[in-house]
């Protein structure tokens, strides 16, 4: 049944309510424990604010999917050694609460399983074969879990942007950040996500750890909206800011960045960095590279 105006107008004020209370909580957490390190700056993360043209950081979607299977080692490990700006990839929780990489609900169009994968337990997802389908010379590659990116990561000089997939409980962001940390990953990874609560119980965890906001259209306040989730700035779809070019420099007037997914041909590059975006995720991250460096010698 579709729910009235009213209703979700009711529904994105608990929301919004939740999460400033859950961003309260973390805040007074901060002021009882004393001191702790500073917060990565948004230049630190994704450098200044890009002028119209200049040109975006490039961010390898899913690992490297162009050139490996998707949110796979061999995918990541290949995006690291291309150097890329960021590595992006998508992490979600099976039925037994542990993040592996993985975008869809379901297992069933990157691996040789089936069903959704939060259904199914960690020792039924990595007995999936998650290469084959791609080229038989990925055949028996397992789905990573996120300990193993970070190690991954790790073992690098690279950044990533993590996209936490659904909803998270506090006990599976507190992993996930105690994860990165026990690595001395905190200031060169980004927590993504959809859900604002997800990413207030991330600021709860950690100062540090950077944040955005995901979004599939703008609202009226977009700088209100990363205030309230504690986030440097925000991903978002091309249409979106198209269709309101105006965003980019509010956003950099608050200092936030603005993050557009996901392009991949040389006309779309050329629209959003006509406006001065400041990152592009991209499924031909080599592509997107060859072109700013020919865009910068004309």
């Amino acid at each position: 049944m579709p729910r009235s105006a009213a209703s979700d107008r009711a529904r994105d004020r608990i929301h919004a309510l939740a999460v400033m209370c859950v961003l309260a909580a973390a805040s007074l957490l901060i002021a009882v424990l004393g001191a702790s390190p500073a917060r990565v700056s948004s230049r630190e993360l994704m450098g200044d604010t890009r002028a119209p043209g200049e040109p975006a950081f490039v961010a390898s979607h899913r690992g490297g999917a162009a050139t490996a299977p998707e949110n796979t080692l061999p995918a990541v490990t290949a995006a690291l050694a291309a150097g890329f700006d960021y590595v992006e990839v998508d992490v979600a929780l099976t039925a037994d609460g542990h993040a592996v990489l993985m975008h869809d609900k379901t297992v069933d169009r990157t691996t040789d399983g089936h069903g959704r994968l939060a259904s199914l337990t960690l020792a039924q997802v990595r007995a999936l074969d998650a290469g084959a389908w791609f080229d038989p010379a990925y055949a028996g590659t397992a789905v990573p879990t996120f300990e193993e990116f970070l190690d991954t990561l790790a073992g690098s000089r690279g950044r990533a942007i993590v996209e936490l997939k659904g909803m998270w409980d506090a006990a599976a962001v507190s992993a996930a950040v105690t994860a990165v940390h026990d690595r001395g990953l905190d200031r060169r990874i980004v927590l993504a996500s959809f859900d604002g609560r997800t990413l207030a119980l991330a600021a709860a965890q950690s100062r540090v750890v950077s944040r955005l906001l995901i979004l599939k259209q703008l609202p009226a306040d977009v700088v209100s909206a990363v205030r309230e989730a504690g986030a440097r700035g925000v991903v978002v779809s091309r249409k979106a800011v198209l269709a309101r070019p105006g965003i980019v420099d509010e956003l950099h007037a608050a200092g936030a960045r603005l993050v557009v997914y996901t392009l991949n041909d040389d006309a779309q590059w050329d629209a959003v960095t006509a406006l001065g975006v400041d990152g592009i995720v991209t499924d031909d991250p080599h592509t997107l590279s060859e072109w700013q460096s020919a865009d910068g010698d004309r």
